[in-house]
Formats: C-alpha cells, structure tokens, sequence
C-alpha cells in the first residue's frame, strides 16, 4: 500500500512539475510591457494558459492528498 502511495506521489509531483513549467510567464520586465502591447492588440492563447492553470490546480491538490496518505500510512 506504501508502495503505491509513492508512486502515486511521483506521477502527480512529475505532472505537476510539467504543468508548471509548460505555464507562460506572467512578468517578463521591460521586455515584457513591449510584447505586452502586441498581445493585448493581437491576442494571447489564453485557453492554453487556462488549461494548465487548471492542471496545476489538479497535480498539486493530489500531490497534497498524496503526501497526507504516506505521513498517514509511515
């Protein structure tokens, strides 16, 4: 049961970790309020954004459940 409780953990770190780094920056600095401006005029892939930030949402809510089941199970 242990077993499958860690493993469990590794999968929801790993998505979680892709999930974050898959994101867009939200604050690019200078360079950022210049590509910023072409954004707003042409548009962003907003659905993409939202997608991951729902993903994230979901790996991190399992990583927590999944680390509350091995301080519970050790």
């Amino acid at each position: 049961m242990q077993t499958a409780a860690v493993v469990f953990q590794v999968v929801a770190s790993l998505g979680l970790i892709a999930s974050i780094v898959m994101q867009s920056g939200k604050s690019a600095g200078l360079s950022g309020s210049v590509a910023g401006g072409a954004e707003a005029m042409f548009g962003k892939k907003k659905g993409l954004d939202e997608l991951l930030n729902k993903f994230t949402m979901v790996f991190a809510a399992l990583f927590l459940l999944s680390a509350l089941a091995l301080s519970m199970l050790g």
